[in-house]
């Protein structure tokens, strides 16, 4: 999982500001996240880091293998945090979007997600981030 991320990221060199904290992340790091990472595949091909909050589940690290993207998988993984959401009993799903990532906030938005605010990583007087959410869709029932 640790491998794909780094390299599903590695696009964004030299286009986010601050560089993503990815370059930063340790294997181990990862198994020690108060969250659930998910995977799809063997070898893996998409994986997504779910974290739940007080009000929302959290979409963290949502990766797709380079060479498997325009598949669909991306959208399986937020479904099934859609489903997650709805079993821990959450209403949202959140995640946050670099600004320089335009075609990624048009995928999201696409899937139903909504810009709720936009952040400045510490030392930045401009926004580095947006943060979208959606209504979970899923029912606890699982339907």
């Amino acid at each position: 999982m640790y491998h794909l991320i780094r390299d599903a990221f590695a696009f964004m060199e030299g286009i986010v500001d601050p560089p993503s904290s990815v370059h930063r992340l340790h294997p181990a790091q990862l198994a020690e996240l108060p969250a659930e990472p998910w995977v799809l595949g063997d070898p893996v091909v998409a994986a997504v880091v779910l974290t739940p909050r007080p009000d929302s589940l959290y979409i963290g690290k949502l990766a797709v293998a380079p060479d498997r993207r325009r598949e669909g998988l991306a959208s399986r993984l937020i479904e099934h945090a859609d489903q997650r959401a709805a079993l821990l009993g959450i209403g949202w799903l959140e995640l946050e979007v670099r600004v320089e990532l335009t075609a990624n906030q048009r995928a999201f938005t696409s899937l139903g997600f909504h810009e709720v605010e936009r952040t400045a990583h510490p030392g930045y007087h401009r926004p580095t981030g947006i943060t979208y959410r959606r209504a979970v869709h899923a029912r606890a029932d699982g339907s």
